[in-house]
């Protein structure tokens, strides 16, 4: 999981088609708008980048605040297009609404097609979350602010993950990267983290571990 993902320079946003849904990606769909049902919704794709021409039934998901959480949600529907095993889709918490979420949502489908990512592994995006920010990477977990109710999108055929991804310091990748990602959840307990916040620090030093 080592090679570095430059951030793709993408402007704008166009508005969702649906001729490119098949039977996995519209129930994905059902399974986010239905988990999220209080939140408003909107539905984006990016017009630019290596996505396009290499995910091109990829769409990202924004869930505005809502009973399940005050905080902004962006959900992939087509990463589990990418690849079968495993079959994954993202989700991302955010403060506010920002499209720099819908850009990193996409920059991780389209990793997931490169690399194939998998619980625990972490994404490097090469610069902060957002601006100010000392989270440089995310980290694949479980999505614990919702619960296996969101994790488990069932299909005839076996079935999604929804899996949530988490900016992490520096310090923190290299914690997991040595003691593991049980290790480094233990310390986010500990915190306890306050994932939402991209101007949080570390909670573990750079010397840790």
């Amino acid at each position: 999981m080592a090679r570095r993902v430059g951030r793709h320079r993408l402007s704008s946003v166009i508005p969702l088609r649906r001729s490119w849904e098949n039977a996995v990606t519209a129930h994905v769909r059902q399974h986010l708008r239905r988990f999220f049902d209080t939140h408003p919704c909107k539905e984006h794709t990016w017009n630019r980048g290596p996505a396009v021409r290499d995910l091109p039934a990829l769409r990202i998901l924004e869930f505005a605040p809502g009973l399940r959480t005050s905080l902004w949600v962006y959900a992939t529907v087509g990463a589990s297009e990418a690849c079968a095993d495993p079959r994954l889709e993202f989700v991302l918490v955010a403060p506010a609404q920002n499209t720099r979420h819908i850009e990193l949502a996409t920059m991780t489908a389209w990793y997931h097609l490169k690399e194939k990512l998998g619980l625990g592994h972490t994404l490097p995006i090469g610069e902060p979350w957002l601006p100010g920010s000392l989270c440089t990477s995310m980290l694949v977990s479980l999505p614990y602010p919702f619960g296996p109710e969101l994790e488990h999108c069932k299909l005839p055929d076996g079935g999604v993950r929804v899996l949530w991804l988490v900016p992490i310091t520096e310090p923190e990748k290299q914690y997991k990267n040595r003691l593991g990602v049980e290790a480094l959840e233990q310390q986010f307990d500990a915190a306890p983290l306050e994932y939402w916040r991209p101007d949080r620090g570390s909670v573990v030093a750079a010397d840790a571990g």
